[in-house]
């Protein structure tokens, strides 16, 4: 009874909303546009300098979370959007000066699109949302180290030489990781929603309510629509 209490506590702290871990993840997701600006017009130091902002004001609301027990389920979707909406930005505007080509970006986005669609998929089949996958986190990571990189150095030409060829190795690697990760989301999506269907038809068969089939709902999500969509 009280484990049960304690359970709906939590629950309800975690529906907050107006908390500063939040606010900040806001502010992140704000500064997207201004960092975009900065990297389009050729101001990489800037851009740099804002990047490296938002990664400080990124481990600041985590330990503030954390610390002061203001984990929340909109922080938990703020915060990989924002990693997401970081990583276009820098494809966008590395594509548009011609720094990279405009299929590395294709290919990041067509991911994304991949996973809007099956978060969208288990909705509809009221099956929750994904696990975390590694392999995504650490596709996210790569391209988040890559990216950066490519910008320092067209930022200091005088590393160019390292910079350049490191930052697309990271970066190609990242994107390969981030498929991968997309393909195993899909399969995974594929069997969960054949497992509920089959639930639901057994249940149909038996005179039962249908099952849903759902995950659990805490679980971690690497969707757009859920948790995290991944870090990849």
């Amino acid at each position: 009874m009280t484990d049960g209490a304690g359970r709906g506590v939590r629950r309800t702290g975690e529906d907050r909303v107006v908390t500063v871990p939040n606010a900040l993840s806001v502010f992140r997701i704000l500064l997207v546009p201004v960092f975009l600006i900065l990297l389009v017009q050729g101001q990489d130091l800037l851009a740099l300098a804002t990047l490296a902002f938002s990664g400080v004001t990124d481990l600041l609301d985590g330990w503030i979370a954390r610390r002061f027990d203001q984990m929340t389920k909109l922080g938990r979707q703020l915060d990989p959007a924002a990693d997401r909406l970081y990583i276009l930005a820098a494809l966008v505007g590395l594509a548009a000066r011609g720094l990279i080509p405009w299929w590395l970006l294709i290919v990041v986005f067509a991911r994304d699109l991949l996973l809007v669609g099956l978060a969208v998929v288990l909705h509809r089949s009221g099956t929750g949302v994904l696990p975390v996958i590694r392999v995504g986190k650490w596709g996210t990571a790569l391209l988040f180290i890559g990216l950066p990189v490519l910008m320092l150095g067209q930022a200091f030409p005088a590393v160019a030489m390292i910079a350049t060829p490191l930052g697309w190795v990271s970066a190609i690697a990242g994107a390969t990781l981030y498929w991968w990760a997309g393909i195993l989301y899909l399969l995974q999506t594929v069997r969960i929603s054949g497992d509920a269907r089959s639930k639901q038809r057994e249940r149909a068969g038996s005179g039962g309510s249908p099952s849903t089939g759902r995950l659990d709902s805490d679980a971690t999500s690497d969707t757009l629509d859920g948790e995290e969509v991944d870090g990849g």
